[in-house]
């Protein structure tokens, strides 16, 4: 079983930085995509970005594009959401997930088949 826990989330102002951490253990990642998503109170799960574990280049929702920053770090097999310049909007609890293969441009929570429990992100105005 693949195994995910979310850390780093908190309360920011407006304008300010947070850090989230996936921590994976179990079956090799190599071959899977790595996502982030969010869910505000009320709203469905939506997508902020993925990669793969094996490399390349991440892939951002449009809204977070630019200030927000998906990495991943093999040694610690660990994935992280930098995310820089935040706003009222991006409150949510936010959950790092792991497909079954490699990126195809999934963007919907089906496309991934295990999740962390989440980490609250609350940003105030």
């Amino acid at each position: 079983q693949v195994q995910l826990v979310e850390s780093g989330g908190g309360l920011v102002q407006a304008g300010g930085s947070l850090r989230l951490s996936c921590a994976a253990s179990g079956r090799t990642f190599s071959n899977r995509a790595m996502g982030w998503f969010r869910q505000a109170p009320g709203k469905e799960r939506e997508f902020v970005g993925a990669m793969n574990w094996s490399g390349g280049p991440p892939y951002y929702e449009a809204s977070v594009k630019g200030r927000f920053t998906i990495s991943r770090d093999n040694a610690k097999n660990a994935i992280y959401l930098q995310m820089n310049g935040l706003k009222p909007e991006d409150t949510a609890v936010y959950y790092c997930a792991a497909a079954e293969g490699l990126y195809r441009g999934g963007a919907v929570p089906s496309d991934y088949k295990y999740w962390g429990q989440g980490t609250q992100v609350t940003v105030s105005s």
